[in-house]
């Protein structure tokens, strides 16, 4: 895998939330302003001048049967500067707000003649608004725009109020064409109506007949390729032509259409699209991915990020999401595509604990939210919560109900809010439906409270009991405050046997205790060893990686003091990069500033000439890892040190809860890159680069040794043998891939028409 995989990383997740942008401009309206739930119907009629990042517009708006405006007329909001003129006879627009917010926001009131339901406006100016840098954690390279029109593209959403938003937020069908300059195409939701080119340019209309949250709009010179998908048409979208990589996507497509609606349900919307954006992003848009140039062309990304994106036509954009409540959708699709994928390749373990250790790593005291706070990724942190707590709450649930009724309740979750606002309480019915039980203790605890239970293990002892043996032990929660309702897998080594005895022990208190008969000696007892629970790792249980080092509260990084003045100039401008990696205090000093690591942060070393290093090379020992002079061994792999850069973590010395971490390079032009690049490793505890670029080579995690959630019981002789763990029960995949409907493709379009 080459140095671009950072990339990949935010591919799979929405640097910004644009559902939350348009919800921030609907508060502007007066809360008793609605329509009862029906869809207001908009007919667009757009051209856009990308060359001046205009728009001009004439938009006629059907309000539902019953809708009246009555003597104080009806509110509406749009970007700043549109300038909004009635053309029904008989109407008028006055402003009454703005422009406020970001975008800028104006609001107006429109009057209408008695008994209007259908009514004109047109409007007009410029939408243009730069990329800009979000999130906490600039140090990740997210950027953004609420909105822009312009030569490289356009990219218009609901929240970049290019069309008249009215209050309480009402679904909306619509038909938007548009017309464009001669080699452009558009994109939108629904079925493509037109794509005609001329001599003035190119017209596209597109209509969505079935009820969407808002609309969107992304246009630019893009090749097209089509193929059909089932009843659905599978779309491609490139700003530059790539048969290659746009058969890629079209028989992904297929395939993953195909597998999501035998688990959940028919696909809700006639077309998926893949389209390529002008800068990188990894959005999941109603009825398309809007995916950047480098992101895309990454050759795992199809089969990694991807899904996760055509997932969210099912939650998001097919069943809504409540944000008030809490955003449920994030972390359910998590788990039904980045989960299931490594699932079905036999690492769904091994994520959950990559899961459970960023929540471990990042989440520290007082940086903690309820699911219910949950709206949107802002950093490391409530990514940990929002999509990691959430992943892991369905993923227990499917645990305690097994896969059928499991699968049965995302169906009737699915069936029963289609194109339909859910929260959590909605979601718990559904399941209740399925299981036909009360899941209250299942949902509420992990929904409604902040924090996860830390779970320890103590006293086991095994005796003989005729010819079986009787193993005892106890179960405690450590965490401050009430008992999570938690149901703890066990698995037990026996003598002799190759597969481990599994079972698991209720705890609904503070303490349970471990009473099992067994046929065989056991040896070894371990704890949640597939890591099915959400709960607080201990520093035993995982291997000391990046994330301990960016997520400390506080951090001290020491530069080389022995370095020549121009390598410690860029010595401390990698460290200036990387503070912002993190939501922690980070201290900037010189090794000869200090006498000894202080024990109450986490520490990173820079440079080989770091006088501290050998306090981390005898942290490598236990991993079968050194740093020599001119080479670098990472466990089995050994590299020259020249034209390498190397980033090491270990425990602290003096604090195994904190980390110490070690950045080291021959060539000084690879430090720019790897301020890119290591917040986007952050699993890792060792990672090699080579060239200037630089391009990573090797990266793993040390293996775990000493879990206090495991114990090693003696053997007849009274030995305690520490027996590797037998092995575990192998696990089906929650759903396995149909094969997808083979269609023929259709020849490449150009731009703005068919090739």
């Amino acid at each position: 895998m080459d140095g671009t995989e950072w990339l990949a990383k935010e591919a799979s997740m929405e640097a910004f939330d644009r559902r939350t942008a348009s919800a921030i401009l609907l508060l502007l309206f007066a809360a008793s302003e609605s329509f009862a739930g029906e869809p207001v119907h908009q007919d667009l009629r757009l051209t856009l001048s990308p060359e001046r990042h205009a728009v001009s517009a004439v938009d006629t708006v059907t309000f539902p049967q019953g809708f009246s405006a009555g003597e104080g007329g009806i509110r509406f909001a749009l970007h700043g500067g549109l300038a909004p003129r009635p053309l029904t006879p008989g109407s008028r627009i006055e402003k009454t707000d703005g422009p406020a917010g970001d975008p800028p926001v104006e609001t107006y009131r429109m009057f209408l003649p008695p008994g209007t339901r259908t009514v004109s406006l047109e409007y007009g100016g410029a939408i243009d608004h730069p990329l800009r840098q979000v999130g906490e954690e600039h140090a990740r390279g997210q950027k953004e725009t609420p909105g822009a029109i312009g030569p490289e593209g356009v990219y218009l959403t609901g929240g970049s109020g290019w069309y008249p938003r009215f209050p309480g937020k009402p679904l909306l069908t619509f038909r938007v064409e548009v017309r464009l300059p001669a080699g452009w195409g558009a994109v939108s939701q629904g079925e493509r109506e037109i794509r005609e080119t001329g001599d003035d340019g190119v017209r596209v209309a597109w209509e969505s007949r079935v009820p969407q949250e808002e609309i969107t709009l992304m246009a630019g010179r893009y090749t097209e390729y089509l193929h059909d998908a089932g009843k659905a048409k599978a779309m491609v979208f490139l700003r530059e032509r790539d048969d290659a990589l746009a058969a890629r996507y079209l028989d992904a497509t297929a395939r993953y259409l195909a597998l999501y609606e035998e688990l959940i349900g028919p696909y809700p919307f006639p077309k998926f699209a893949l389209v390529e954006n002008f800068w990188e992003t990894g959005y999941g848009m109603p009825e398309f991915t809007l995916l950047g140039p480098a992101v895309l062309r990454l050759p795992f990304i199809v089969d990694t990020s991807y899904p996760h994106e055509i997932l969210h036509s099912w939650w998001g954009n097919g069943v809504y999401i409540d944000y008030g409540s809490g955003n449920w959708g994030e972390g359910l699709t998590a788990y039904l595509s980045d989960h299931l994928m490594k699932e079905r390749q036999g690492a769904g373990a091994e994520y959950r604990q990559t899961t459970l250790q960023k929540y471990a790593d990042y989440v520290l005291a007082g940086r903690d939210l309820p699911l219910t706070e949950f709206r949107s990724r802002h950093g490391s942190v409530t990514e940990a919560v929002g999509y990691g707590k959430t992943l892991m709450l369905f993923h227990m649930l499917r645990q305690s109900l097994g896969d059928e009724t499991f699968r049965k309740g995302l169906r009737t979750l699915y069936r029963d809010h289609r194109f339909r606002t859910a929260g959590f309480a909605e979601v718990r019915k559904s399941f209740e439906e399925a299981a036909g039980q009360d899941l209250a203790d299942r949902f509420d605890p992990w929904v409604a409270r902040a924090g996860a239970p830390r779970i320890a293990v103590r006293s086991a002892r095994a005796e003989p009991e005729g010819a079986s043996f009787r193993l005892r032990a106890s179960l405690e929660q450590l965490q401050e405050g009430e008992p999570f309702p938690v149901r703890v897998p066990l698995a037990v080594t026996l003598e002799g046997r190759e597969a481990a005895w599994e079972t698991a022990v209720e705890m609904t208190g503070k303490e349970a205790r471990i009473d099992l008969l067994l046929p065989a000696r056991p040896l070894r007892l371990d704890v949640d060893p597939g890591f099915d629970l959400f709960r607080r790792l201990s520093r035993g249980e995982i291997p000391p990686a990046l994330t301990q080092a960016f997520g400390a509260e506080q951090v001290l990084i020491l530069l080389p003091s022995g370095a020549d003045e121009v390598w410690l100039d860029r010595w401390r401008k990698l460290a200036k990069t990387l503070s912002g990696a993190g939501p922690g205090r980070v201290e900037i000093g010189l090794d000869a500033d200090v006498s000894a690591l202080p024990a109450d942060r986490s520490v990173w070393l820079f440079g080989r000439e770091n006088r501290f290093l050998p306090r981390l090379t005898e942290g490598l020992v236990s991993y079968d890892s050194r740093i020599g002079e001119d080479s670098v061994l990472l466990e089995e792999k050994e590299f020259n040190r020249k034209g390498h850069a190397f980033t090491l973590a270990v425990r602290h010395p003096d604090n195994p809860e904190l980390a110490l971490l070690w950045i080291g390079a021959d060539d000084i032009e690879a430090l720019a890159g790897l301020g890119r690049k290591l917040p986007h490793y952050h699993k890792y505890s060792y990672l090699a680069f080579e060239g200037k670029e630089p391009a990573n080579v090797a990266k793993g995690r040390w293996a775990v040794s000493d879990s206090p959630m495991t114990l090693h019981l003696p053997r007849e002789d009274g030995s305690v043998s520490r027996v590797p763990m037998a092995a575990l029960a192998p696990r089906k995949a929650l759903v396995e891939a149909p094969d997808p409907p083979v269609r023929e493709r259709t020849a490449p379009g150009g731009p703005g028409g068919r090739r």
